[in-house]
């Protein structure tokens, strides 16, 4: 029975065997031509990853490690085309050949770089609208521990700024200015084609980044309609490449420092400021048994040099490419440790990332991508607002520099966590101590999975039905034992600690279908059409214990404190879009593009839910008509321009909906009973409310000369939002009441912002004559924003910033109709009241009638008070002379990249720069004059030329003489900054020394980041934002400083 068995299935094998090779001769013979080749450049040397297609129809491949590659074609009147980054595209008919020898020339122009837009690939020369592109050999030449780290000056239009220097820190990217008064401004991130919300950058390895680019008019971003109003950054991670497994290897380790530790008052000067303040404890304190001379020779306590150390960092990179048989595979590892300046703070990150395509026939196409990434921030945290509980490492800092330089006698302050001579109030403790006993750590694991299915229903016509999976689970784990500022026996929390978990899980569904065809005459059409379904879930939950009784068990033990709060929330919100896209082309002359997105969030009430994003774009390659074919040095020449609607939808979840709360605690009691708990109004909900809607116009000129070594664009927008979500008082007769302003408020659509400005980039080469290299970047960005509306009958919108107790109700920015967002509101600093501002009546100084106060009685006015000026002419100073005096936005930003290769030395420069914006720097309200008039609180260096009776400065005012908490322009600094932010210096080893080693390629380099900044500004970092929104760009208190950092690295291939 078994041999029967056996028999029947080798007579059904042979029968297939037979069937396959009829169909592949019927296949030969019907006109399947096998086409093979080799591909080098011009040097001879092997290209590997090179794309190989047939013109016109879906048919691919890529060159393997030895360059070599095969396919097979339909007639002999197919075209061969051969692309490759960094090289000139070329094009072969395929003839009678059947082997081919290709060398493709060095690319002196961009024109053909493949571009990532939404939903598809296009070539530089095709585009329509305006896409800015990062170079991605700069970026290699430049280690980075993050992708965002890599944008910043490198396009135009694009602007970045972190909130301090923290390893980890997340930035703050904004597309040709904010598009939102109080919504997220971030821009849409879109990884290997799908949209992520939350994007963290620190997920992602710099390595494993093939190309990134960035959508930034309507046209191009019109496609995420929602999702597309602030940008869209567009990401496209490495593949495989058929041929032999190719493993790549990069490694750089080395340190960073603190370059510009702020300069304090030594024991001196200390002390003689001291005695100013407060003579008569000063002379019991410092002064019992010594002289005010004696601390000349005293040596000085200056907590900068113990709270920042040398921070040692070390990234390690592996990856394994290859493929065959119509399977690519890409496997990919990163190990990263950044160290942190301060004490006790640093990040960590472990990814892995695997990559896998496979080719089933001739039509179908599959492939997967998994990454998953567990990162670590330690140390204090700032700006942090993704977790319920925080603790505000903010003051950190600030002990730090307000530390005493000088101990009293027989007093072991460096070993005690309070200051015996401050008060109990007051913010200062032993930052060395306090850090090196709390805990604070974050913990982000983030798991992301691809996968799609690519079926070729023609050789124009393509589905593509994807789908993606993202969970994020955020850690929050603290800590402050009773050596702590947050857990130390003056706080009624008392040791405490807690733990807060964050979970994130986003699926998406995309399905598309992208029709090309090159019709005769010169006509080509690219239509693209689909589908999409997302859902996002959130969590946010955790508890705190209160008053631990065994703090030695640290965060094991919160289980036994005196008081433990738990809390817990989840929301859900889906989003279903249908999208199309239009591109036409005539001769290469013109191009027309119209694309849409129909948009339904579950965000909104029901019947506001939907809306519709349309964009249109036209672009005319003027060099291409007959009157422009024969000016030998015009490359190209290329007019764009587009319009277009596209939304913002990152509002808060369901505002629409009027939310209540039942607290845990309180209540009323009724006739001395057990307390009734009620309910709490949290969000009075708006069902009206719709989308802000941006609408945009751009107008762009791309010009290239003398065969792509001159490339200039230039770009001009408007952007228009309208529909701003703002807070709208709600009617006395609605009984509701807000503890804050007795009126309570809903959001409305009621406002209106527009950006408009002018981007410019010029790439150059300047010199390539085969030994030498000599390449140039320049791009720049000038942006004006203005109001155009706000609330209803409002003018202006002031914002507080919550740093200091003394400042919670004085309202540093404004925002006033007709003018730009957040500028610095305050009174404008007049110098200092000089003794001919005042008589002389019975010895005392009285202030001269004509003189203008500064808030205080004139009678309490003494020389060398901080001098305002009168705005209003009443003679008194007041709020009503608060005025603008600074702008948060800067005129324009800009990027400066000089790329040198001779032999085998490679030199890239990159500068960086930020003209116009103003830094509102309050450390010097207290640490410059001590504002309170904190004891004991040491001052900056620069407070010692005060004004004295011997010293009548009229910059700074005496001891004791800044008396209200007023923001005045005196602390107003010019934030304008030039950085040297990278400059790396390599050296690649030639083939002939390699072979021997068997190693294919080798790279040697240096690098150095931050390496100097030119500024006016007397703080740490002018790139500085601890506080930043929208609405409070550039406020600098107790910043984390931004490291310089000296890499020394390796980059290899086996």
């Amino acid at each position: 029975m078994m041999k029967k068995i056996i028999s029947l299935i080798s007579c059904k094998l042979m029968l297939c065997g037979l069937l396959c090779n009829s169909l592949a001769y019927a296949q030969q013979t019907s006109g399947s031509i096998p086409i093979s080749g080799k591909v080098v450049n011009q040097q001879n040397e092997v290209l590997a990853g090179v794309s190989v297609s047939v013109k016109d129809q879906n048919t691919a491949t890529k060159t393997d490690a030895a360059g070599l590659f095969s396919l097979s074609v339909d007639s002999e009147e197919a075209v061969l085309v051969f692309s490759s980054l960094g090289y000139d595209r070329l094009e072969i008919k395929v003839g009678e050949q059947r082997f081919f020898n290709i060398i493709l020339a060095t690319k002196s122009t961009a024109l053909d770089d493949v571009v990532v837009i939404g939903y598809g690939e296009t070539t530089r020369r095709d585009v329509t609208g305006s896409v800015g592109s990062v170079n991605m050999k700069d970026l290699a030449q430049a280690p980075v521990k993050s992708f965002d780290e890599a944008l910043a000056g490198r396009v135009a239009g694009v602007t970045v700024t972190a909130s301090d220097g923290q390893p980890g820190s997340n930035t703050n990217i904004v597309i040709r200015g904010s598009g939102s008064i109080t919504q997220n401004t971030a821009p849409l991130y879109v990884v290997d084609g799908f949209p992520l919300e939350d994007a963290n950058s620190n997920s992602i390895n710099p390595g494993d980044i093939e190309s990134i680019e960035i959508l930034k008019d309507a046209s191009a971003t019109a496609i995420y309609g929602a999702r597309g109003a602030n940008g869209v950054i567009m990401i496209t991670t490495k593949k495989g490449v058929a041929g032999k497994p190719v493993v790549n290897y990069n490694a750089y380790g080395g340190f960073a420092e603190n370059p510009k530790p702020l300069k304090l008052m030594g024991a001196y000067e200390f002390v003689k400021y001291q005695y100013e303040l407060e003579p008569q404890f000063t002379t019991d304190y410092y002064l019992a048994g010594r002289t005010l001379e004696s601390y000349r020779d005293e040596p000085s306590i200056d907590l900068q040099d113990q709270i920042y150390k040398q921070a040692f960092v070390h990234n390690h990179e592996l990856s394994v490419r290859g493929g065959s048989g119509g399977t690519t595979y890409s496997l990919s590892g990163n190990l990263l440790k950044n160290n942190g300046l301060v004490t006790n703070s640093g990040f960590d990150r472990k990814q892995l990332r695997f990559q896998f395509d496979q080719q089933l026939g001739k039509k179908l196409k599959i492939g997967t991508i998994a990454n998953y990434s567990a990162n670590k921030t330690y140390g204090i945290i700032v700006g942090e607002p993704s977790m319920r509980i925080t603790y505000s490492g903010l003051s950190l800092l600030a002990s730090v520099w307000g530390f005493r330089p000088v101990k009293g006698l027989n007093e072991s302050l460096l070993e005690d966590l309070f200051d015996p001579t401050a008060p109990e109030n007051d913010f200062r403790v032993n930052p060395i101590l306090s850090t090196q006993n709390e805990l604070r750590e974050t913990f982000v694991n983030t798991l992301t999975l691809n996968g799609y299915g690519e079926y070729s229903f023609h050789p124009n016509l393509v589905f593509r039905s994807s789908a993606a999976y993202t969970n994020v689970m955020v850690r929050q784990d603290m800590f402050f034992n009773s050596l702590t500022a947050n857990g130390n026996i003056r706080r009624n929390e008392g040791v405490n600690g807690s733990i807060a978990f964050r979970p994130r899980t986003t699926w998406v569904n995309e399905n598309i279908l992208t029709y090309k065809k090159s019709f005769k005459q010169g006509h080509t059409l690219n239509a693209v059409g689909g589908f999409s379904l997302q859902q996002y879930d959130s969590g946010d939950y955790g508890f705190q214990g209160l008053n631990v009784l065994n703090e030695s068990l640290g965060i094991d033990g919160l289980d036994e404190a005196g008081t433990n709060v738990g809390f817990s929330s989840s929301s859900r919100w889906a989003l279903m879009s249908f999208l199309g896209r239009f591109n036409y082309g005539y001769k290469n002359k013109y191009r027309l593009t119209s694309s849409f997105r129909y948009d339904g969030s579950s965000k909104f009430a029901p019947g506001k839910r939907w809306a519709f994003f349309p964009s249109a774009a036209f672009a005319w390659t003027v060099s291409e008509e007959d009157f422009l074919k024969d000016v030998s040095f015009l490359h190209n020449a290329k007019i764009r321009t587009s319009y277009g609607a596209t939304g913002n939808n990152r509002v808060s979840d369901f505002p629409y909906i009027t939310q209540l709360s039942v607290p845990r605690f309180g209540g009323y009691s009724f006739n001395n009973a057990e307390p009734t708990r009620g309910a709490l109004l949290l969000q009075y909900g708006n069902p009206d409310l719709v989308w802000e809607t941006t609408v945009q116009g751009n107008i762009g000129l791309d010009l290239s000369f003398w065969h792509g070594k001159v490339e200039f664009i230039a770009d001009i927008y408007r952007r228009n939002t309208k529909d701003l979500l703002l807070d709208a008082s709600l009617p006395y007769a609605t009984g509701l009441t807000s503890s804050a302003t007795n009126l309570a408020t809903a959001y409305k659509n009621i406002g209106e912002l527009r950006n408009q400005g002018l981007e410019l980039t010029l790439n150059t080469t300047n010199i390539d004559n085969g030994r030498l290299k000599w390449s140039t970047n320049f791009n720049i960005s000038f942006n004006q924003n203005k109001i155009i509306a706000l609330n209803e009958n409002q003018t202006a919108l002031l914002t507080p910033v919550a740093f200091d107790t003394h400042f919670r109700n004085v309202f540093p920015y404004i925002s006033v109709v007709g003018g730009p967002l957040a500028q610095m509101y305050g009174l404008v600093w007049d110098g200092v009241y000089q003794y001919h501002d005042f008589d002389q009546v019975l010895g005392n100084y009285v202030l001269k009638d004509h003189i203008t106060t500064n808030g205080q009685p004139r009678e309490n006015i003494q020389p060398g008070d901080i001098k305002y000026r009168d705005i209003n002419g009443d003679l008194v100073v007041n709020e009503m002379d608060f005025t603008v005096i600074g702008r948060g936005l800067p005129i324009h930003v800009g990027g400066f990249t000089n790329r040198f290769d001779y032999k085998d030395f490679d030199l890239n420069i990159f500068f960086q720069w930020s003209y116009g914006n103003d830094i509102l720097n309050a450390n010097r309200l207290i640490f410059e004059g001590n504002a309170h008039r904190y004891r004991s609180l040491n001052q900056y260096a620069s407070y010692e030329n005060r004004w004295t009776p011997e010293n009548p400065s009229n910059e700074l005012f005496r001891t004791g003489g800044q008396r209200d908490t007023y923001y005045s322009s005196r602390t107003v600094e010019d934030g304008s900054f030039l950085r040297l932010k990278t400059i790396s210096l390599g050296y690649t080893f030639q083939d002939h020394v390699l072979s021997r080693l068997k190693i294919n390629s080798l790279r040697l380099y240096a690098s150095a980041q931050n390496l100097h900044t030119w500024t006016s500004y007397s703080g740490s970092n002018p790139e500085v934002s601890v506080r930043h929104s929208a609405l409070t760009p550039g406020f600098d208190f107790s910043a984390y400083p931004l490291a310089r950092t000296i890499t020394f690295g390796l980059t290899t291939t086996f």
